[in-house]
């Protein structure tokens, strides 16, 4: 599927409710680094928030800005027994960006990406599709009753583009927050200006930090952020917008850049993701409009309502973020099994699927080996 070519930027009802199709995997992670690990909410969304404006501005395309994820869940699970601080966050966001730099500057990442075939990338992304879904369904267990009926507004006005679902659906939430806990309503009354500039962080990374965000936290995420975050949204953009291809090599420059950034501002390790994009393009999204309609709005949130997010993010019960997830599951999945392939295609993509589920690193890299033993499998027979 090739999505329509757009002249530029949009800033349309339908890019706008685009911008919000990846709060599932956004807000999540976001809450657990402030809750846990009491990071600087100006920060953190001072980082995502200028890295989504300028990527937007860049691509021209629903180019995500995520949260890592694997540093993310090591960093908040596994704070108390491993000694996670706000500083090895940094030094792994500081990390991860000169490893990305490298990687882009050698021409590495073209090499890797060259050696992996297109079923093996659609591979990663089914599993990466269903692992999405799958963790919606676990938050929308949460409160099914809400979940289901979101799901339902997202079905029945998935043809509405006058007005777009992902608004209804937090129209929804909001309510039923309000239904539910109205003292969580009531606290808005208290949210005020409170402007404020993040702190340059670079200087409290001591070395300690930089070598438990290294190998704790940078290093574990390498494989991951090349199967998806590199490989993986390099052929999600061009199979969706073609006019506005992207390389490797680009992509992982700008996660390069884009985390020395945030670590200096006291952000979180980030990444752009094939499953960010599908969220984005479920809900509507078509531009680079949509990425810097979010950007914007949390970079305001981050400058002048830094102590108020918390409140402002619990308004959306948990089983919201989980339908929005299994939406954003099933638009990356099914994307990938709709296109024409042979048989030995099919075997790669459902291997690589399988395992991806599990990790995509393992899946990615099961999926090359598999790909090279059939290729030495067909010349065998050739001969």
């Amino acid at each position: 599927m090739t999505l329509s070519r757009p002249v530029g930027n949009r800033y349309d009802a339908a890019e706008w409710a685009g911008a919000f199709g990846d709060l599932g995997t956004l807000l999540p992670f976001v809450i657990a680094y402030l809750g846990i690990l009491k990071l600087d909410a100006a920060g953190v969304l001072f980082g995502f928030g200028v890295s989504m404006i300028l990527c937007g501005w860049i691509y021209k395309t629903p180019f995500p800005v995520q949260p890592m994820k694997a540093v993310g869940a090591v960093a908040t699970a596994q704070a108390t027994q491993i000694a996670i601080t706000p500083g090895v966050v940094f030094g792994a966001g500081l990390a991860t960006g000169l490893i990305w730099l490298l990687v882009g500057a050698t021409g590495l990442a073209e090499r890797l990406g060259r050696w992996v075939s297109r079923p093996v990338v659609q591979g990663v992304m089914l599993g990466l599709g269903v692992a999405l879904a799958w963790q919606g369904a676990l938050l929308m267990r949460q409160h099914w009753l809400l979940a289901l009926l979101g799901l339902a507004l997202v079905v029945l006005l998935a043809r509405v583009r006058r007005c777009p679902s992902l608004f209804v659906v937090l129209l929804l939430g909001v309510g039923w927050t309000a239904f539910e806990r109205p003292e969580a309503l009531s606290a808005l009354s208290g949210i005020g200006l409170d402007w404020r500039w993040p702190a340059f962080t670079w200087p409290a990374i001591s070395a300690h930090d930089l070598m438990l965000g290294t190998v704790l936290l940078a290093l574990p995420q390498a494989p991951l952020t090349l199967g998806n975050a590199i490989i993986g949204i390099r052929a999600e953009n061009n199979r969706l917008f073609p006019h506005r291809s992207v390389s490797d090599r680009g992509v992982a420059l700008s996660t390069g850049c884009m985390n020395l950034f945030g670590s200096a501002v006291g952000g979180v390790p980030m990444c752009h993701g094939a499953g960010g994009m599908a969220g984005h393009v479920a809900f509507g999204a078509r531009t680079g409009g949509s990425v810097i309609i979010l950007g914007t709005l949390l970079l305001v949130l981050a400058l002048g309502f830094s102590g108020s997010v918390m409140t402002l993010f619990g308004l959306v019960p948990m089983a919201l973020l989980g339908t929005i997830l299994v939406v954003t599951g099933w638009q990356l999945g099914a994307g990938q099994v709709r296109q024409p392939r042979v048989a030995g295609e099919w075997l790669l993509l459902l291997v690589t699927a399988a395992l991806s589920v599990w990790n995509v690193a393992i899946g990615l890299a099961a999926g090359v080996l598999l790909q090279y033993l059939l290729l030495r499998l067909h010349k065998a027979e050739a001969g």
